[in-house]
């Protein structure tokens, strides 16, 4: 009892300053969730094969590992090819080992030049089969793509599979997330929002499955059973817009922050890379360490994931990026009606 009195007054103190960090529009989904369509399950089936063949049929996905980059980078230029994307390698060299990252987009119809990027790296911790981090993101990248590959957008969408989140020689520069955000500055591309798939897999209904740094341990809940939408305090607006999306779209729970960077948790994956060239970027994550007791181990193998929630996830960030894409309309007096922006 005293433990929730003190939470309550903790929090009123800290709310004041935190609000405008934590304060997410809409509301989490809090009802039970609906069964699986069919072609839900199907979905989950396809996300349980793609983490198999990185975690288990690849293993570990690092420098010192073998052929084992190329390998993940050959694996996700086939499944976008298999989908009919054209695919596009930009490469680099890092400490002796060419790194290759894997882009596929859809080009938007009206505004083509207008960018939203959907990544995630594929590369893991020496010793770590990386599962969950990130072989959940990248299975969720590829199956995102597949569903969108026919509808018609707007604004151009870009699908990319990173290496070098993972091991960078103490020097963010290095990961290819940063070599993309740069060649895509550098040749003038109008980078709207990105978006970083991040750990997808793991979920727990337990009290007390879910830690956070304080004081954000006040604000959020304390079982893990929710996808986070994290981003620095610069990208509030694009936070906030994607977090209002896919509670409308989505039936899953969710929680979001937009946070200043001196919280240093909030920049752990590929999304950093974009801050650095002033695009708006966030993470969709399970949260990692903060809930995810496997992390960087050789225990972060798929029988941790849960595949029905990804699927649930996967469906609705779809259905997000399909609306994101979208062109405003706004009304023409001259018309007397809504036209495209």
């Amino acid at each position: 009892m005293w433990k929730n009195i003190k939470r309550s007054l903790l929090r009123c103190l800290f709310y004041p300053v935190f609000a405008r960090y934590v304060s997410m529009p809409g509301r989490s989904f809090s009802d039970t969730l609906p069964a699986l369509l069919p072609s839900e399950k199907q979905l989950a089936a396809r996300l349980r094969k793609h983490v198999e063949e990185l975690a288990l049929g690849i293993g570990v996905r690092h420098a010192e590992r073998g052929d084992s980059l190329r390998r993940s980078a050959k694996y996700c230029t086939s499944q976008f090819i298999q989908r009919d994307f054209d695919v596009e390698i930009e490469s680099f060299d890092f400490q002796g080992v060419s790194q290759q990252i894997v882009v596929a987009e859809i080009t938007g119809r009206r505004k083509p030049k207008e960018v939203i990027v959907i990544g995630a790296h594929y590369d893991t911790v020496l010793g770590s089969p990386g599962a969950d981090d990130n072989a959940s993101g990248v299975a969720a990248l590829i199956e995102i793509a597949s569903l969108l590959k026919d509808v018609p957008m707007d604004k151009t969408v870009r699908f990319v599979a990173f290496p070098n989140e993972e091991y960078h020689g103490e020097d963010w520069r290095n990961m290819g997330s940063y070599h993309h955000a740069k060649r895509s500055h550098d040749r003038g591309d109008q980078l709207i929002g990105m978006i970083s798939l991040e750990m997808l897999g793991y979920f727990s209904d337990e009290i007390g499955s879910q830690k956070y740094p304080f004081p954000f341990n006040l604000f959020y809940p304390e079982r893990g059973n929710f996808i986070g939408f994290i981003g620095n305090y610069a990208s509030r607006d694009w936070v906030r817009r994607v977090v209002r999306n896919f509670r409308e779209l989505a039936a899953f729970p969710s929680e979001g922050a937009a946070a200043p960077e001196r919280f240093k948790d909030i920049a752990r994956s590929d999304h950093w890379s974009f801050w650095q060239f002033d695009c708006p970027a966030l993470m969709v994550t399970d949260t990692s360490n903060f809930r995810f007791p496997y992390l960087h181990g050789e225990e972060d193998t798929p029988d941790k994931v849960d595949f029905e929630a990804m699927a649930r996830i996967t469906v609705g960030l779809a259905k997000v990026i399909v609306k994101l894409a979208q062109a405003p309309r706004v009304w023409s007096r001259r018309a007397g009606r809504h036209v495209d922006d």
